[in-house]
């Protein structure tokens, strides 16, 4: 008879997340998995399958997330334009652990399905959710009319990227904030 999980799966993921995070997929040893995550090695393979497997549901999970909290800034009640701005804002909330799906990307590039199958899907329904606020943006004059949505949505998700990137160099949080109001300056 198997023995009940002493664990909670969702927290043990979280854990991983951040691991992931910090190291990356090559840079993760599977002590540090089982030591943050609380759970035997035997009970990791069982639940998660090997370090990949927990990877691909990590990375899957923090962009889940991750989409949800920037649709939430995004779709802030009001002017839109306060949504793209609590958007880009939210790359300077917490950005000491650095972000998962941007660590993916420049570790993997286009070289794995799956790590961007995942990215992708995240991407454009971000990109899909900013062009309908920059639309908005723009028929109430606050943003440029002459710029193209899709054009500028492209601008804002690589500003975030690059505004993550920095956060994890070490910027400051004066240099990552002056860099969320050029963002934004350029779109007036």
């Amino acid at each position: 008879m198997a023995r009940p999980k002493s664990f909670d799966p969702d927290e043990a993921l979280q854990a991983a997340i951040s691991v992931f995070a910090q190291h990356g997929f090559e840079g993760t040893k599977t002590e540090a998995l089982v030591g943050a995550m609380r759970v035997g090695r035997q009970s990791l393979y069982d639940s998660f399958g090997d370090k990949w497997r927990l990877y691909v549901a990590a990375l899957r999970c923090y962009l889940t997330d991750r989409i949800h909290l920037q649709l939430g800034a995004l779709r802030t009640p009001g002017r839109a334009m306060d949504g793209i701005a609590d958007l880009v804002e939210t790359v300077i909330i917490d950005p000491a652990i650095g972000c998962l799906g941007v660590g993916s990307i420049c570790e993997f590039g286009r070289t794995n399905a799956e790590v961007a199958a995942a990215n992708d899907h995240a991407g454009v329904t971000l990109r899909g959710a900013l062009i309908t606020r920059i639309a908005e943006a723009q028929a109430s004059g606050d943003i440029d009319r002459s710029l193209n949505p899709g054009d500028a949505a492209s601008f804002i998700v690589m500003s975030l990227a690059g505004l993550k990137v920095a956060a994890r160099a070490g910027a400051s949080q004066a240099d990552l904030r002056n860099m969320t109001h050029m963002t934004l300056r350029s779109l007036r």
